[in-house]
Protein backbone atom coordinates (compact mmCIF):
# COMPACT_ATOMS: atom_id res chain seq x y z
CA UNK A 1 0.00 0.00 0.00
CA UNK A 2 2.85 2.37 0.31
CA UNK A 3 4.52 1.86 -2.40
CA UNK A 4 0.84 2.76 -4.43
CA UNK A 5 0.90 5.60 -2.55
CA UNK A 6 4.02 6.66 -3.44
CA UNK A 7 3.39 5.80 -6.97
CA UNK A 8 0.41 7.78 -6.88
CA UNK A 9 1.81 10.91 -5.60
CA UNK A 10 4.92 10.67 -8.45
CA UNK A 11 2.39 10.60 -10.76
CA UNK A 12 0.66 13.18 -9.18
CA UNK A 13 3.83 15.38 -9.43
CA UNK A 14 4.65 14.35 -12.80
CA UNK A 15 1.11 15.72 -13.82
CA UNK A 16 1.75 19.05 -12.47
CA UNK A 17 5.00 19.62 -14.02
CA UNK A 18 3.29 18.90 -17.34
CA UNK A 19 0.35 20.31 -17.00
CA UNK A 20 0.14 23.23 -13.91
CA UNK A 21 -2.16 23.21 -11.52
CA UNK A 22 -3.60 26.62 -12.97
CA UNK A 23 -4.01 25.09 -16.46
CA UNK A 24 -6.29 22.15 -14.72
CA UNK A 25 -8.44 25.03 -12.56
CA UNK A 26 -8.83 27.68 -15.32
CA UNK A 27 -9.48 24.83 -18.15
CA UNK A 28 -7.10 26.67 -20.18
CA UNK A 29 -4.41 23.95 -22.30
CA UNK A 30 -0.76 24.98 -21.85
CA UNK A 31 0.49 21.20 -21.87
CA UNK A 32 3.56 20.71 -23.94
CA UNK A 33 2.45 17.52 -25.77
CA UNK A 34 -0.67 19.32 -26.75
CA UNK A 35 -2.81 16.13 -26.36
CA UNK A 36 -5.34 17.93 -23.55
CA UNK A 37 -8.06 20.25 -24.66
CA UNK A 38 -9.74 23.00 -22.99
CA UNK A 39 -13.47 22.31 -22.39
CA UNK A 40 -14.78 25.43 -23.81
CA UNK A 41 -12.62 24.70 -26.96
CA UNK A 42 -13.92 20.54 -27.19
CA UNK A 43 -17.12 22.20 -27.01
CA UNK A 44 -16.57 24.95 -29.86
CA UNK A 45 -18.92 24.68 -32.90
CA UNK A 46 -17.13 23.77 -36.09
CA UNK A 47 -16.31 27.00 -38.26
CA UNK A 48 -18.57 26.48 -41.50
CA UNK A 49 -18.46 28.82 -44.62
CA UNK A 50 -21.09 31.01 -44.96
CA UNK A 51 -21.94 33.11 -48.46
CA UNK A 52 -20.26 36.41 -48.39
CA UNK A 53 -22.32 39.24 -47.90
CA UNK A 54 -22.48 41.63 -50.43
CA UNK A 55 -20.37 44.28 -48.86
CA UNK A 56 -17.42 42.06 -48.42
CA UNK A 57 -15.33 41.19 -51.26
CA UNK A 58 -13.33 37.32 -50.61
CA UNK A 59 -10.43 37.33 -52.68
CA UNK A 60 -11.03 34.89 -55.69
CA UNK A 61 -9.34 32.67 -57.06
CA UNK A 62 -9.33 29.72 -59.92
CA UNK A 63 -8.43 27.27 -56.45
CA UNK A 64 -11.30 28.43 -54.35
CA UNK A 65 -12.44 31.42 -52.85
CA UNK A 66 -10.96 33.11 -49.20
CA UNK A 67 -14.17 33.13 -46.56
CA UNK A 68 -13.77 34.36 -42.69
CA UNK A 69 -9.43 33.67 -42.97
CA UNK A 70 -9.81 30.07 -44.71
CA UNK A 71 -9.36 29.14 -48.07
CA UNK A 72 -12.65 27.41 -49.73
CA UNK A 73 -12.82 25.26 -52.36
CA UNK A 74 -15.77 25.09 -55.27
CA UNK A 75 -17.67 22.49 -53.26
CA UNK A 76 -17.44 24.65 -50.19
CA UNK A 77 -14.67 22.81 -48.27
CA UNK A 78 -11.23 24.04 -46.91
CA UNK A 79 -8.40 23.35 -49.71
CA UNK A 80 -5.91 20.87 -48.58
CA UNK A 81 -2.27 21.69 -47.81
CA UNK A 82 -1.16 20.11 -51.24
CA UNK A 83 -3.89 22.83 -52.78
CA UNK A 84 -2.94 25.90 -50.89
CA UNK A 85 0.98 25.05 -52.11
CA UNK A 86 -0.21 24.72 -56.17
CA UNK A 87 -2.25 27.86 -55.41
CA UNK A 88 0.89 29.70 -53.71
CA UNK A 89 3.26 28.47 -56.49
CA UNK A 90 0.51 29.60 -59.16
CA UNK A 91 0.53 33.00 -57.72
CA UNK A 92 3.90 33.52 -56.92
CA UNK A 93 4.30 32.46 -61.07
CA UNK A 94 2.39 35.21 -62.00
CA UNK A 95 4.21 37.78 -60.17
CA UNK A 96 7.40 37.30 -61.57
CA UNK A 97 6.06 36.73 -65.30
CA UNK A 98 6.90 40.05 -66.33
CA UNK A 99 10.29 39.98 -64.96
CA UNK A 100 10.75 36.26 -67.05
CA UNK A 101 9.79 38.00 -69.88
CA UNK A 102 12.45 41.06 -69.75
CA UNK A 103 14.65 38.53 -69.22
CA UNK A 104 14.22 36.66 -72.36
CA UNK A 105 13.71 40.17 -73.95
CA UNK A 106 17.56 41.03 -73.01
CA UNK A 107 18.76 37.34 -73.82
CA UNK A 108 17.29 38.21 -77.65
CA UNK A 109 18.91 41.22 -77.50
CA UNK A 110 22.10 40.15 -76.63
CA UNK A 111 21.90 37.39 -79.64
CA UNK A 112 20.88 39.83 -82.00
CA UNK A 113 24.05 42.25 -81.24
CA UNK A 114 26.26 38.90 -80.70
CA UNK A 115 25.32 38.06 -84.64
CA UNK A 116 25.83 41.87 -85.42
CA UNK A 117 28.96 42.10 -84.55
CA UNK A 118 29.85 38.58 -85.94
CA UNK A 119 28.40 39.86 -89.04
CA UNK A 120 30.75 42.95 -89.02
CA UNK A 121 34.01 41.52 -88.09
CA UNK A 122 33.44 38.53 -91.48
CA UNK A 123 32.53 42.39 -93.35
CA UNK A 124 35.82 43.86 -91.89
CA UNK A 125 37.63 40.57 -93.23
CA UNK A 126 36.43 40.37 -96.61
CA UNK A 127 37.52 44.33 -97.31
CA UNK A 128 41.37 43.90 -95.40
CA UNK A 129 41.39 40.41 -97.91
CA UNK A 130 40.04 42.44 -100.90
CA UNK A 131 37.37 40.53 -101.14
CA UNK A 132 33.58 41.39 -101.73
CA UNK A 133 31.89 41.09 -98.51
CA UNK A 134 28.53 39.81 -100.40
CA UNK A 135 30.30 36.87 -101.34
CA UNK A 136 31.57 35.71 -97.37
CA UNK A 137 28.45 36.06 -95.93
CA UNK A 138 25.98 33.47 -96.56
CA UNK A 139 22.93 34.49 -98.65
CA UNK A 140 19.33 33.40 -96.80
CA UNK A 141 17.20 32.06 -99.56
CA UNK A 142 13.72 34.75 -99.14
CA UNK A 143 10.81 32.58 -98.09
CA UNK A 144 7.83 30.99 -100.23
CA UNK A 145 4.72 29.24 -99.60
CA UNK A 146 5.75 25.68 -100.44
CA UNK A 147 3.02 22.87 -99.67
CA UNK A 148 3.75 19.36 -100.72
CA UNK A 149 1.30 16.53 -100.10
CA UNK A 150 2.09 15.11 -96.97
CA UNK A 151 -0.06 15.77 -93.42
CA UNK A 152 1.10 16.16 -89.89
CA UNK A 153 -1.53 15.05 -87.09
CA UNK A 154 -0.72 16.01 -83.59
CA UNK A 155 -3.65 13.90 -81.69
CA UNK A 156 -5.10 16.00 -78.56
CA UNK A 157 -6.89 13.10 -77.56
CA UNK A 158 -4.70 12.00 -74.23
CA UNK A 159 -6.32 15.59 -71.57
CA UNK A 160 -7.37 12.66 -69.36
CA UNK A 161 -4.14 11.51 -68.60
CA UNK A 162 -2.01 15.39 -68.12
CA UNK A 163 -1.64 17.67 -65.52
CA UNK A 164 -2.71 21.04 -65.48
CA UNK A 165 0.73 22.40 -66.30
CA UNK A 166 1.82 19.59 -68.55
CA UNK A 167 -1.05 20.81 -70.96
CA UNK A 168 0.12 24.66 -70.48
CA UNK A 169 3.37 22.46 -71.94
CA UNK A 170 1.60 21.03 -74.59
CA UNK A 171 -0.10 23.95 -75.81
CA UNK A 172 3.29 26.05 -76.23
CA UNK A 173 5.08 23.11 -78.06
CA UNK A 174 1.52 23.15 -80.52
CA UNK A 175 2.37 26.84 -80.79
CA UNK A 176 6.25 25.74 -81.79
CA UNK A 177 4.73 23.35 -83.96
CA UNK A 178 2.95 25.54 -86.19
CA UNK A 179 5.66 27.64 -86.19
CA UNK A 180 8.58 25.34 -87.39
CA UNK A 181 6.70 24.03 -89.98
CA UNK A 182 5.72 27.09 -91.31
CA UNK A 183 9.10 28.45 -91.42
CA UNK A 184 10.10 25.02 -93.50
CA UNK A 185 11.10 25.01 -96.57
CA UNK A 186 8.75 22.99 -97.86
CA UNK A 187 5.62 23.05 -95.81
CA UNK A 188 3.71 19.96 -94.54
CA UNK A 189 -0.42 20.13 -93.83
CA UNK A 190 -0.61 20.38 -90.31
CA UNK A 191 -3.65 19.17 -88.25
CA UNK A 192 -4.74 19.10 -85.14
CA UNK A 193 -7.70 16.49 -83.91
CA UNK A 194 -9.88 16.05 -81.07
CA UNK A 195 -9.60 19.75 -80.56
CA UNK A 196 -11.69 20.45 -77.22
CA UNK A 197 -11.92 20.41 -73.83
CA UNK A 198 -9.21 22.38 -71.90
CA UNK A 199 -6.63 22.57 -74.32
CA UNK A 200 -9.04 24.52 -76.92
CA UNK A 201 -9.73 26.97 -74.16
CA UNK A 202 -6.88 27.81 -73.15
CA UNK A 203 -5.99 28.96 -76.73
CA UNK A 204 -9.18 30.51 -76.85
CA UNK A 205 -8.93 32.27 -73.28
CA UNK A 206 -5.07 32.83 -72.32
CA UNK A 207 -3.78 32.50 -75.64
CA UNK A 208 -6.51 34.95 -76.90
CA UNK A 209 -7.03 33.09 -80.26
CA UNK A 210 -4.13 33.55 -81.64
CA UNK A 211 -4.74 30.08 -83.26
CA UNK A 212 -7.39 32.19 -85.93
CA UNK A 213 -4.59 33.71 -87.43
CA UNK A 214 -2.44 30.74 -88.58
CA UNK A 215 -2.26 29.88 -91.66
CA UNK A 216 -2.37 26.40 -93.94
CA UNK A 217 -3.72 24.52 -90.56
CA UNK A 218 -6.87 22.66 -89.47
CA UNK A 219 -8.47 22.10 -86.29
CA UNK A 220 -10.92 19.13 -85.88
CA UNK A 221 -13.07 18.11 -83.12
CA UNK A 222 -13.04 14.60 -84.15
CA UNK A 223 -10.36 11.76 -83.89
CA UNK A 224 -7.27 11.57 -85.63
CA UNK A 225 -8.90 9.34 -88.47
CA UNK A 226 -11.53 11.58 -89.55
CA UNK A 227 -8.40 14.19 -89.64
CA UNK A 228 -6.93 12.16 -91.94
CA UNK A 229 -9.71 11.43 -93.89
CA UNK A 230 -9.89 15.54 -94.70
CA UNK A 231 -6.32 15.87 -95.04
CA UNK A 232 -6.12 12.90 -97.67
CA UNK A 233 -9.12 14.74 -99.31
CA UNK A 234 -6.68 17.68 -99.43
CA UNK A 235 -3.26 16.08 -100.25
CA UNK A 236 -5.02 14.38 -102.98
CA UNK A 237 -6.66 17.83 -104.20
CA UNK A 238 -5.53 20.42 -106.60
CA UNK A 239 -4.17 22.53 -103.80
CA UNK A 240 -1.99 19.18 -102.22
CA UNK A 241 1.25 20.46 -103.33
CA UNK A 242 4.11 19.83 -105.81
CA UNK A 243 5.27 16.13 -105.03
CA UNK A 244 8.98 16.40 -104.91
CA UNK A 245 11.61 13.98 -105.17
CA UNK A 246 11.73 12.70 -101.93
CA UNK A 247 8.48 11.74 -101.56
CA UNK A 248 7.84 10.56 -105.27
CA UNK A 249 6.69 6.66 -105.06
CA UNK A 250 8.59 4.44 -106.53
CA UNK A 251 9.29 0.30 -106.87
CA UNK A 252 11.34 -0.85 -104.83
CA UNK A 253 11.51 1.79 -102.14
CA UNK A 254 10.12 1.15 -98.09
CA UNK A 255 8.76 3.88 -96.60
CA UNK A 256 8.70 1.39 -93.77
CA UNK A 257 10.81 -1.00 -92.59
CA UNK A 258 10.99 -4.34 -89.56
CA UNK A 259 12.94 -3.08 -86.78
CA UNK A 260 15.17 -6.01 -86.80
CA UNK A 261 18.69 -4.17 -85.88
CA UNK A 262 19.67 -6.63 -83.33
CA UNK A 263 19.05 -9.49 -85.99
CA UNK A 264 17.24 -11.40 -83.03
CA UNK A 265 13.78 -12.98 -82.78
CA UNK A 266 12.50 -10.60 -80.58
CA UNK A 267 8.56 -11.08 -81.38
CA UNK A 268 8.37 -7.48 -80.98
CA UNK A 269 10.83 -6.87 -84.09
CA UNK A 270 9.32 -9.47 -86.45
CA UNK A 271 7.71 -9.08 -89.21
CA UNK A 272 3.64 -8.80 -88.60
CA UNK A 273 1.22 -9.33 -90.87
CA UNK A 274 -0.75 -6.18 -91.35
CA UNK A 275 -4.50 -6.75 -90.26
CA UNK A 276 -7.51 -6.81 -93.11
CA UNK A 277 -8.52 -2.87 -93.23
CA UNK A 278 -5.24 -1.19 -91.92
CA UNK A 279 -5.32 2.10 -93.44
CA UNK A 280 -2.18 2.28 -95.81
CA UNK A 281 -2.59 6.30 -95.92
CA UNK A 282 -2.08 6.32 -91.61
CA UNK A 283 1.07 5.75 -90.10
CA UNK A 284 0.70 6.90 -86.04
CA UNK A 285 4.48 7.53 -84.40
CA UNK A 286 4.90 5.12 -81.54
CA UNK A 287 7.92 4.02 -80.23
CA UNK A 288 6.36 0.75 -79.32
CA UNK A 289 5.99 -0.47 -82.93
CA UNK A 290 8.25 -2.86 -84.21
CA UNK A 291 8.53 -0.74 -87.62
CA UNK A 292 11.34 2.05 -88.37
CA UNK A 293 10.46 4.63 -90.46
CA UNK A 294 12.75 4.89 -93.47
CA UNK A 295 11.10 7.73 -95.33
CA UNK A 296 8.21 10.20 -95.52
CA UNK A 297 6.08 9.39 -98.79
CA UNK A 298 3.65 11.37 -100.56
CA UNK A 299 -0.19 11.45 -100.24
CA UNK A 300 0.34 9.93 -96.43
CA UNK A 301 -1.09 11.63 -92.87
CA UNK A 302 2.12 11.30 -89.99
CA UNK A 303 0.15 11.07 -86.68
CA UNK A 304 2.18 12.64 -83.28
CA UNK A 305 0.82 11.51 -79.99
CA UNK A 306 0.03 15.16 -78.67
CA UNK A 307 0.62 14.02 -75.15
CA UNK A 308 3.22 15.11 -72.01
CA UNK A 309 3.16 13.06 -69.03
CA UNK A 310 6.10 12.39 -67.62
CA UNK A 311 6.48 8.77 -69.11
CA UNK A 312 3.36 7.71 -66.79
CA UNK A 313 1.62 6.04 -69.34
CA UNK A 314 3.20 3.34 -71.69
CA UNK A 315 2.04 2.45 -74.94
CA UNK A 316 -1.18 5.07 -75.47
CA UNK A 317 0.40 5.73 -79.04
CA UNK A 318 0.29 1.83 -79.73
CA UNK A 319 -2.54 0.85 -78.39
CA UNK A 320 -4.91 3.78 -79.90
CA UNK A 321 -3.52 3.28 -83.47
CA UNK A 322 -3.87 -0.42 -82.84
CA UNK A 323 -7.77 0.32 -82.22
CA UNK A 324 -8.33 2.41 -84.83
CA UNK A 325 -5.98 -0.17 -87.46
CA UNK A 326 -3.73 2.18 -89.06
CA UNK A 327 0.17 1.84 -89.41
CA UNK A 328 2.67 2.36 -86.87
CA UNK A 329 6.18 3.02 -87.48
CA UNK A 330 9.41 4.70 -85.08
CA UNK A 331 11.65 7.88 -86.07
CA UNK A 332 14.98 6.01 -86.68
CA UNK A 333 16.93 7.21 -83.96
CA UNK A 334 18.67 4.68 -82.78
CA UNK A 335 19.85 3.77 -86.65
CA UNK A 336 21.33 7.58 -86.60
CA UNK A 337 22.02 8.56 -83.05
CA UNK A 338 24.25 7.83 -79.60
CA UNK A 339 22.04 9.28 -77.33
CA UNK A 340 23.38 9.40 -73.43
CA UNK A 341 19.77 10.33 -72.74
CA UNK A 342 16.33 8.22 -73.39
CA UNK A 343 15.13 8.42 -77.24
CA UNK A 344 12.14 10.28 -75.87
CA UNK A 345 11.29 13.91 -78.03
CA UNK A 346 8.53 16.55 -77.76
CA UNK A 347 5.53 17.08 -79.91
CA UNK A 348 7.19 20.11 -81.91
CA UNK A 349 10.89 18.27 -82.15
CA UNK A 350 9.38 15.28 -83.92
CA UNK A 351 7.58 17.94 -86.29
CA UNK A 352 11.11 19.60 -86.96
CA UNK A 353 12.77 16.66 -87.50
CA UNK A 354 10.17 15.47 -90.19
CA UNK A 355 9.97 18.74 -91.89
CA UNK A 356 14.11 19.29 -91.81
CA UNK A 357 14.00 15.46 -93.68
CA UNK A 358 11.61 17.04 -96.34
CA UNK A 359 14.17 19.58 -96.32
CA UNK A 360 17.48 17.59 -96.98
CA UNK A 361 16.17 13.91 -97.42
CA UNK A 362 19.09 12.45 -94.25
CA UNK A 363 17.66 11.74 -90.83
CA UNK A 364 21.36 12.17 -89.81
CA UNK A 365 21.37 15.94 -90.43
CA UNK A 366 17.54 16.24 -89.66
CA UNK A 367 18.48 14.84 -86.32
CA UNK A 368 21.83 17.03 -85.56
CA UNK A 369 20.13 20.42 -86.42
CA UNK A 370 16.68 19.73 -84.07
CA UNK A 371 17.88 17.45 -81.18
CA UNK A 372 19.17 19.78 -78.03
CA UNK A 373 22.71 19.92 -77.34
CA UNK A 374 21.69 18.73 -73.61
CA UNK A 375 20.51 15.15 -74.58
CA UNK A 376 24.16 15.00 -75.28
CA UNK A 377 23.77 12.36 -78.40
CA UNK A 378 26.35 12.12 -81.58
CA UNK A 379 26.06 10.46 -85.04
CA UNK A 380 26.98 6.79 -84.88
CA UNK A 381 30.28 6.37 -87.08
CA UNK A 382 31.26 10.09 -86.86
CA UNK A 383 31.91 10.72 -82.88
CA UNK A 384 34.07 13.94 -84.67
CA UNK A 385 31.02 15.78 -85.08
CA UNK A 386 30.22 16.08 -81.23
CA UNK A 387 27.32 16.73 -79.80
CA UNK A 388 24.22 17.15 -81.74
CA UNK A 389 21.75 20.07 -81.74
CA UNK A 390 21.51 23.81 -81.98
CA UNK A 391 22.31 25.73 -78.13
CA UNK A 392 18.87 26.01 -78.01
CA UNK A 393 17.38 28.33 -75.25
CA UNK A 394 14.29 26.66 -73.73
CA UNK A 395 12.89 30.02 -72.57
CA UNK A 396 12.38 31.25 -75.98
CA UNK A 397 8.49 30.74 -76.21
CA UNK A 398 5.39 32.68 -78.35
CA UNK A 399 4.63 35.37 -76.41
CA UNK A 400 1.21 34.34 -76.00
CA UNK A 401 2.08 30.97 -74.45
CA UNK A 402 2.19 31.09 -70.73
CA UNK A 403 5.67 30.43 -69.45
CA UNK A 404 6.35 27.21 -67.94
CA UNK A 405 6.82 24.13 -70.79
CA UNK A 406 8.07 21.57 -68.44
CA UNK A 407 11.65 19.76 -69.16
CA UNK A 408 9.57 16.26 -68.69
CA UNK A 409 9.11 15.08 -72.47
CA UNK A 410 6.07 13.99 -74.03
CA UNK A 411 6.02 10.60 -75.57
CA UNK A 412 5.38 12.08 -79.20
CA UNK A 413 7.39 8.86 -79.67
CA UNK A 414 4.95 7.37 -76.64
Amino acid sequence: MVDQSRNAAADADMAEQLCPKETIETGISSCPNGKRKADDELERPIKRSTPASESQEPTISEAGTEQNGELYGNEDKPLSKNQLKRLRRKQQWEEYKQDRRAKRKDKRHERQARKREEKEAKIAEAKAAGVDPATVLPQKEPWKYRPVPVSFIIDCDFEQYMREQELVSLSSQLVRSYAMNRKAKYQAGLHFSSWKGKLKERFETVLKNAHHNWKNVSFHEGNFKEAAKQAHAQMTGPDGGEIIDLIRPSEGRQDISPDNDDGGTNPMTEVEAEDEGVDQSVVYLTSESPYTLDRLEANTSYVIGGIVDKNREKGLCYKRAKEFKVRTAKLPIGEYMAMQSRFVLTTNQVVEIMAKWLECGNWGQAFLEVIPKRKGGTLKGDASNGSVGKDRNDEEENDGAQEGTQEGEPLAED
